[in-house]
């Protein structure tokens, strides 16, 4: 089991984020929580340093809907912190409507995916200086079921809540395996996985149903955060600790450039 690393969590003040905070702070790990609402972020501080002892607990918040402000909380990251071994890439939504951000991005996308390739990209350099590190992302079995279309990335040509968000998850995949293979010689593993159909404000919203508990969908996060087991490996997708196929699409290599360069052009204003 690793001990005392520092983690950033996005999407840690509700839901599976917070539960991984909470298990990986019980770990005596130092945690920087994100979230979207700075006085939500105190309250989520003080509840898991009540419920863990742990006191080496911060937080940082920020609207990933915004690439301005994504930009400033890694700013303020790599200011505060000389350290950074494992960023966990969670915060995720889902709109019922088409919705674009004040950059003009469709929201679901831009939140669960924009946001983290931005934040990634920008904390590359503290992570590779703290290596051995950890990037880890929280995508979702929904990818199996998208239209993948590199020309509707943005809903360009027609919205659909559902295929929007398998598109968003299906891009942290394809944003993790080109990244696991850039970074093969930085000794930095990226990882991603799916966390289960669990009972959140998103698997409400989304599909109106109810699902396994927050601390059943915290647990492969968890480990791929903490585990010694996962020494050295990178490029994978995990379902329920144990490492599981994603969609065939997904190791294509010249998708995942040609995604990787429509992402990049869209956040490049913001490096």
């Amino acid at each position: 089991m690793m001990k005392n690393k520092t983690i950033l969590i996005t999407g840690a003040t509700y839901g599976i984020g917070k539960q991984s905070a909470i298990e990986l702070a019980g770990l005596s790990e130092k945690i920087i929580i994100h979230g979207r609402d700075e006085e939500k972020c105190k309250k989520t501080v003080a509840e898991i340093i009540s419920l863990t002892g742990n006191l080496t607990i911060d937080h940082i918040s920020a609207d990933f809907s915004s690439l301005t402000q994504v930009r400033e909380m890694a700013d303020t990251i790599i200011s505060r912190y000389d350290i950074l071994e494992i960023l966990l890439n969670n915060a995720g939504v889902y709109e019922n409507e088409k919705i674009f951000t004040i950059d003009g991005y469709e929201t679901t996308f831009a939140v669960n995916h924009l946001a983290h390739f931005l934040l990634t990209n920008l904390l590359i350099d503290l992570l590779k200086s703290s290596s051995p590190s950890r990037i880890i992302n929280v995508s979702s079995i929904a990818h199996k079921n998208c239209e993948f279309d590199l020309e509707n990335l943005n809903s360009e040509k027609y919205f659909n809540s559902y295929n929007t968000y398998a598109i968003s998850k299906a891009a942290n995949i394809l944003f993790t395996n080109k990244l696991a293979n850039d970074l093969e010689n930085a000794n930095i593993t990226v990882n991603t996985l799916h966390p289960g159909v669990i009972t959140t404000k998103l698997l409400q919203k989304g599909f109106a149903m109810q699902g396994a508990s927050l601390r059943e969908g915290a647990e492969t996060s968890v480990f791929l955060a903490s585990s010694a087991k996962l020494e050295g490996v990178t490029g994978k997708y995990f379902i329920d600790c144990e490492e599981g196929n994603s969609a065939p699409f997904t190791y294509d290599a010249e998708l995942q450039e040609n995604f990787w360069n429509a992402s990049f052009k869209m956040i490049e204003n913001f490096l």
